[in-house]
This record gives structure tokens, sequence and C-alpha cells, in this order.
């Protein structure tokens, strides 16, 4: 049996035998709270006398009706599927279910609002969950039109992809008794039937139901004026900063209309904040839903701000990616998010205050590319997603950063304005419909006038990266030759043709000025750079000056110890973020020492000023000392980054960002009798920092380091969950129980998150967070074999996220070392048969441990 997994093969035989038009579909949202009512009435043709199936996944069928005649659902349902035998030329089918609400983040999730009691719902479809909630043919290239009817209390508001309609209250007409849901009190039920939608995938149809408060607006667009909504909870209302919001809404409608030279293709535009939500946001047609972290509750980082109004870009840029135009299959994926991805930064750099944006890129997004892509998970990014559960498992850095970087190579290639008019051809031609690769590479071809096939095949149709090196000699101090060396790894040898810039800079009154720059296309294992030969030897030579092109780069000796010595000289963000990348690189890579990158970052850090890089260099100093450093060194390493970050955080400016950023690293590491008595101190307001406020949030920060410490207990996490007793704050409290340094606060995380099933999405993740915390790995060293042993029934027992959530989160990556290397090969020699998300999952785990030692060896040495 099938279950819930679908094949590429699969979906290709329905969709030769099937064509859908429409689907009607009505729930009712007032049968209680663990289950909804659902009837579903799909209009489709097909293949005369063929068979085939539509998608269910419900606890119980009542009824189907395949052209006026009943099927028995014992018979005809199982499996997640319905069996339609004996199709017609034009059929009509009538499916109805009971419905089930989820805590997962999937399908149909309910929440209930501890700070007033209140219900909401939101739907996430992606990738394969309308089905949890109506009879749907559920594959990209079945679009149809939605119309969906729904039943609710009158109070609420109801979003989906087309605009609201006026409710109708139980026992009146349609026209007489009308309501507006402000005007509406709890016990009142009302019906909204919204209008069809266009012609669109399943996955990015959408609801959203509760009593939410909105702020509206509008936009004037080419197809008229756009109506605008911004959504949270009601006691969330208080926090939301709708302005800035609409703000990089309104300077994306203008950008991507004019780059793209298409309408916006909906009718409004609802931007919905939801709680606990399993990504950033959703392309929902015309309904995007977004993290409700989001919705700041106190100071959050100039990062996390202009993290927001990049995700707020990206979904936009879907309404056209993906929405408008929609893969064929899920192959293509990269087609949606790879070109939202670079949609977004390109429009955040060029329409918005975010002028640094590709620098942002650089450290951020391309960083998780090149992880991703040098792990043995690595794939094209135009990947063979043989079924569902493939694609599940898919959405990572490839799919998004790695496709973005080369799609700014591709840019780079060709030239922007001939592949703005290809991308501008490929939505008139295809505007509703279904693509390929094959589709928009004829487009760009036409606009360019360039052979792209091999292009394709050695960047979008292969794996893995790519290392540029400098070879230059020289004689007295002029470059008497120059090349550019070339190198693949053993699994993915592919050499392939980049455009890049080479950047000349010199140390002038102690700043690195870029004196020359050099841009020009290699290709092979070696590539000349004549026009350097002649020139004085610079201070340093940056390799991939400007970012242009996705590799790895390395300095030459020279340029290397230059950096190092001097790393503040380099005042210009982007090469700041190109050296320290490459010095990143090679701490992974075993080639420089964990401890010598920890000293570099502990130069920087009271420097740093550009929150994305301050960020980075944060989140790599840790991971160094907690993973790459030698055990012997690591105490002291780890003490010794401790300090910097409380100097750090003494010394900057006050209620600057980089005040928060450090302060909050420091609370991480904090464990030191001097650092306690500081987060004590700040905690009850005996003590302070200059400009500091220590609002809720910046209070579990503190409570979270203490516990973690070993100096808070339950009574006192309790306590601080009273005074915020909140969806964020039961969240946090289940974090800092879990980092108790306890036997038994590791076994209860354990046992409510892995062996019980039950914890809404947030807080197991929250919980997993916790559990991995510990300043005494000794701890975690009984989960070894209790992770392995679990991960089986974990996969085959819970949902793909919450299953895909404890193999991620609660391996032990702290420990690092042989014993769990070994027993995670142990499991994959021992589980060939296990299914291939799961092997993904674990190997990747596994890849992440070998690494952490090779680097461990390389610090040693």
């Amino acid at each position: 049996m099938p279950g819930k997994n679908l094949t590429r093969d699969e979906a290709a035989a329905r969709s030769a035998i099937v064509s859908t038009d429409s689907y009607a579909v009505s729930l009712d949202l007032t049968t209680g709270p663990d289950t909804f009512g659902t009837v579903t009435t799909v209009q489709f043709r097909a293949t005369e006398g063929a068979e085939s199936f539509i998608d269910l996944c419900a606890p119980s069928v009542s009824s189907i009706v395949l052209n006026g005649e009943s099927l028995d659902p014992v018979e005809h349902y199982a499996d997640s599927r319905i069996r339609l035998p004996r199709l017609a030329a034009r059929n009509t089918l009538t499916v109805e279910a009971t419905g089930a609400y989820m805590n997962t983040g999937e399908g149909m999730h309910r929440f209930v609002d501890p700070a007033d009691g209140e219900v909401y719902l939101y739907t996430q479809f992606e990738v394969p969950d309308s089905r949890r909630v109506f009879a749907v043919f559920e594959q990209p290239d079945l679009k149809a039109t939605f119309q969906f009817t729904v039943t609710a209390p009158a109070h609420w508001q109801l979003i989906s992809n087309q605009p609201t309609p006026q409710p109708v209250t139980a026992g009146s007409k349609p026209g007489a008794g009308q309501t507006d849901s402000s005007d509406a009190t709890p016990g009142d039920i009302a019906t909204w039937t919204f209008e069809p939608t266009p012609p669109i995938s399943s996955y990015i149809t959408a609801l959203v139901a509760g009593p939410y408060a909105v702020v509206r607006d509008e936009v004037a667009t080419r197809a008229g004026t756009v109506p605008l909504g911004v959504f949270c909870r009601r006691s969330m209302e208080q926090y939301l900063d709708a302005d800035n919001v609409l703000e990089a809404t309104k300077a994306g409608f203008t950008f991507f209309e004019e780059e793209f030279d298409q309408p916006y293709p909906f009718a409004k535009y609802d931007q919905i904040f939801t709680p606990e939500y399993n990504a950033g946001a959703m392309e929902n047609a015309g309904c995007v839903t977004i993290v409700e972290a989001y919705i700041f509750r106190g100071k959050v980082t100039e990062a996390i701000i202009e993290r927001r109004a990049l995700t707020i870009l990206h979904e936009l840029a879907h309404m056209w990616f993906g929405d408008l135009v929609t893969m064929k299959w899920w192959d293509d994926l990269w087609l949606n998010e790879s070109f939202a991805e670079w949609a977004s930064t390109t429009c955040q750099a060029e329409a918005t205050q975010w002028s640094q944006a590709w620098t942002t890129f650089a450290t951020a997004e391309k960083a998780w590319a090149y992880r991703q892509d040098q792990l043995s998970s690595t794939h094209p990014i135009a990947a063979d997603m043989v079924d569902l559960e493939a694609v599940e498992v898919n959405f990572d850095g490839i799919t998004y950063a790695k496709g973005a970087s080369v799609l700014k190579q591709l840019v780079a290639y060709v030239g922007r304005e001939p592949f703005r008019d290809g991308l501008r051809s490929y939505f008139a031609k295809h505007a509703w419909g279904n693509t390929t690769l094959a589709d928009l590479l004829t487009e760009l071809e036409a606009t360019s006038g360039r052979d792209l096939h091999t292009w394709s095949q050695l960047w979008l149709e292969t794996a893995g990266v790519n290392t540029l090196v400098p070879q230059v000699t020289s004689q007295d101090g002029t470059i008497t030759a120059a090349s550019i060396t070339q190198t693949a790894p053993d699994e993915w040898p592919t050499l392939r043709p980049h455009r890049l810039a080479v950047g000349c800079y010199d140390l002038v009154d102690g700043e690195f000025v870029r004196t020359h720059r050099v841009e020009l296309d290699i290709d092979g294992a070696s590539t000349q750079v004549p026009d350097l030969v002649g020139r004085p030897v610079p201070d340093l030579l940056l390799v991939n000056d400007d970012d242009l092109a996705y590799a790895k780069i390395r300095l030459d000796e020279a340029s290397l110890a230059a950096a190092l010595a001097q790393p503040r000289a380099l005042v210009d963000s982007l090469p700041r973020s190109q050296v320290l990348a490459a010095a990143w690189d090679m701490t992974r890579d075993g080639e420089m020492a964990a401890s010598d990158y920890v000293s570099l970052a502990q130069q920087l850090l009271p420097f740093e000023t550009e929150s994305n890089l301050l960020r980075s260099l944060i989140e790599q100093s840790s991971t160094a000392v907690l993973t790459y450093v030698a055990p012997a060194k690591r105490a002291a390493v780890t003490a010794e980054l401790e300090s910097a970050l409380l100097d750090a955080t003494r010394e900057a400016a006050g209620g600057s960002d980089a005040q928060l950023q450090l302060l909050t690293a420091w609370a991480s590491f904090a464990r030191s009798p001097q650092s306690l008595e500081l987060l004590r101190g700040l905690l009850s307001g005996e003590q302070a920092l200059d400009g500091l406020i220590v609002d809720q949030d910046i209070r579990w920060t503190l409570l979270t380091a203490l516990a973690t410490a070993g100096a808070a207990d339950e009574t006192e996490i309790d306590a601080e969950l009273e005074r915020d007793d909140t969806a964020t704050g039961r969240e946090k409290a289940a974090r800092a129980l879990a980092a108790r340094p306890t036997a038994e606060a590791k076994e209860t995380a354990w046992r409510d998150a892995v062996e019980h099933d039950g914890l809404p999405n947030a807080v197991l993740a929250q919980t997993a967070l916790g559990f991995g915390r510990v300043h005494d790995t000794a701890l975690l060293e009984p989960y070894v074999e209790r992770y392995h042993s679990a991960l089986s029934s974990v996969w085959e027992s819970r949902t793909h996220h919450i299953a895909e959530s404890i193999v991620v989160r609660f391996y032990p990556h702290v420990l690092a070392d042989q014993h769990l290397l070994d027993a995670t090969v142990a499991w994959l020699d021992a589980s060939p048969e296990a299914p291939s998300g799961l092997r993904r999952t674990v190997a990747e785990n596994r890849d992440t441990v070998a690494r952490a030692l090779k680097a461990q060896e390389r610090d040693a040495g």
C-alpha cells in the first residue's frame, strides 16, 4: 500500500487520465474542538472508462458519490486514497467526511490562545496537506478553481484566497440579516461563501479563521487598487507594527510588477501572522501566512527586522513565481524557491532601505548553501524528486540558497536586461499554467542569445561546490603571472564556468582600499588572469570580489596573513564578509585551527556594527567552541569566549543592536560566578547595563541561562510563566525547564517530546532546544543509544514535520565524539530499508559529526 506517499510516476499517470475543472468545498468549523465537517464536490474530466483515485486524509468518510452513484466508503476509501472506478468523460464527485484539527502546523492547525481563550485556525498545505482538509487531486499540475463555503462563529474573521464576503447568520437568507464579523457576538454562527479562485494548485489554497485583529490598507497596481490586510491574534495586536510590514509590501508590489511586466494576479493581498507556525511563511495565493515570531514583543536585532522584510518580499514574489506560474512536478521546486529568493533579495537591495542586502545574502543564504552542498545528501538544484517523501526533506539550502546564488551568477553571465526580458516572456507565455526547467531556459536563450544547455547541465543538473584558489608569482613587488585554479570534490567532480571578479586591496591609513578590479570568465582547472600581470602585488588579493560566483574561495598565503593580522581594516561589509567566510570555511574543512578562528572572532566582536555579520560571527564562534575545538582545549577556549562576550557586552553602546546580540550570546555561555551574578542582578533589577531595557523576552533569555547553569529551578521558571502566561511564555518556559542540568529534566523533556505524542509543534521545538543545551555534555551521553533506537518508531508514528523535528533537534550534536559517530554509522548500516527521508536526515547528522571530528583533529595539532 502506498500510504500517504505519492510517486512522480503515479502523478504523471493520473494527470494523463484526469483534468480538473473546479472544487466546491464546504467546511463546518462549529462541530467541536477535535474535528470539523468537510464536504467536497469536484468537477473533472477523465479518460472514459478509466480508473483513478483522489487523495484524502481524514478520520472518517461518510459518503462518496461519483456521477450520481454511491460508493461504499469501506470498500473505496483506504490508505489516504479514494478509489474512483469507471470514470466518465465528465465527472462530478462529492465526498462527505470528518476532518481532524492538527497541532503540528500541518493541515488545519488549531490553537487556543492562553491569554484570552480564543480559538485561532490556519491551514498549511505545502507539500501534500490540503488533503487533510478536503478531497483533492494532490499534485501541482492539476490546477482548478476553488470555491470555499465556511460555517464558523460569527465574531471570527474568515480569510481565504479570495476577498472575504459578508457572512450570513444562521436562519437568515443571503442579502438579509447579513452581519460584519466585528458586530457579531460569541455564540452566533455564520456562513461565508467565497467567490471561486482563478485556476491554482491545491497547495496554495488557504483558510484562516478566528477573531484576528486587522489593519487594512490598499495599493495601486497595474490591475487597479488591491486591498491589503495585516492580521494577528488580538492578544498580539499591541505589538503589531503594521506600518513597517505594509511599507515593505508596497515596495515589493511596485518593483515586481515592473520587473516582471505582469500585473499582480490576484484580487487582494492579506498577510496573517499565525501562532505555532512551522516555517518562515507560506505563499498561499493572496493569503500569505507568516510565523508569529515576526511580531516583536520587545527589542530585536536589525538582522531580524531585515529578515522579516526579506520574508515579506519572498512570499510576494511567489505570487508570480509559483502561484501564477507553477512547476509541473516538485523536481522544479527550485523554480519557485530559488527565484523567489533571488527576486526578493534583488528587490530588497534596489527598492528598500536595505541596500546591503547582497552582503546579508552572502553571509546567511550562501553560507547555508555551502554547508548543504557539502553534505552527503547534496543534490542538483533541479532535483530528482521521485515521490512526496523526497520532496518533503528537500526544502533545503540547495533549493533555496544555492539556486538563488546560481541565478545571481546567471544574471552576471547573460546580463541583467536580457535576464529580465526572459522572465517577462516566461510569465506572459505561461500565466496560470505549469512549467518545467526547459520552458524557462527557452525564454532566457531567446532574449540573451546564449546557448544555456551546457550551462544548465553544469549548474542545475549536477551537485557539489567548487573551490577557487589564486596563484600569483612576482618579482620585485610586481606580478609576473596570475591564474585561478578550480578544484571539485571527488564525489562531485564537475568543474564549472564562473563569471567573477578579482579585487586588489592595499592597506592605506589602516584600511584595506580596493585599487583595482578585474571581471572575467573562468573555466576548467586553471584560468589565466593576464590583466593582473605587471601590476604591483596587492596587500590582499580577493577572488570572487563582489560575490558574483557560487564557489568556496581561498586566499593566498600573504593575503590571508594580512587579513588575519588586521581584520578590522576591512571596512566595507561585502569584502569583509568574503574574507571571514573564507576563514570559516577553512576552519570547517580542517585547514585552520578552530581555536584560531575563535581568537579572530574575539578580535572583531567588540567592533562589528553590521548586524548580520555580527550574528554570523557569534553563531560560527559558538559552533567552533562547542564542537570544533579539541576536547582538551575546550574548557579554556570556552572560558575565554565567555569572558570576551561579557566584556564586549559591557562595552557595547547602550540600547544598540550589538548590545542585544552580545548579551544573548554571552548568556548562552554564562557559567562563571561573575557571569551568573550579573545574570541574576539583571533579572532582579539590582544591576543594569547602560541602555538595556530588560523586557519580557530578555527576562526569559536571562532565566534560561541561569537554568542551564543550575542556578534557577522549576519554581522560579513557573513563577516567570505566571508573569508571562502567553503562548510565547509557555514555549520559553518549556525551553528553560528542559535546559536544567539534571538527569530528571532531560528525561522529562525526552519523554514528553519523543516518547509521548501530543506536544504542539512550537512547544516541542523549544523543548528540544532546551534538551540540547548543556554545559556538561555527559548529561546527553545516555541518549545516544536511545535516540537511534527510537528513530524508526518516531518516523512511522508522527506526521512528517514532527518526525523530522525530533530526528534533527534531539540528535545530541553537542557530544560530537567518536562514540556518537560510530552509533550513527551503525544505525545507517543496519537500516538500509528505512524510509529515504529518514536515512537522509540521519546521514546529515552523521556528516556534521564527522566534520567536527576532523576539525577537532586539526585543532589538537
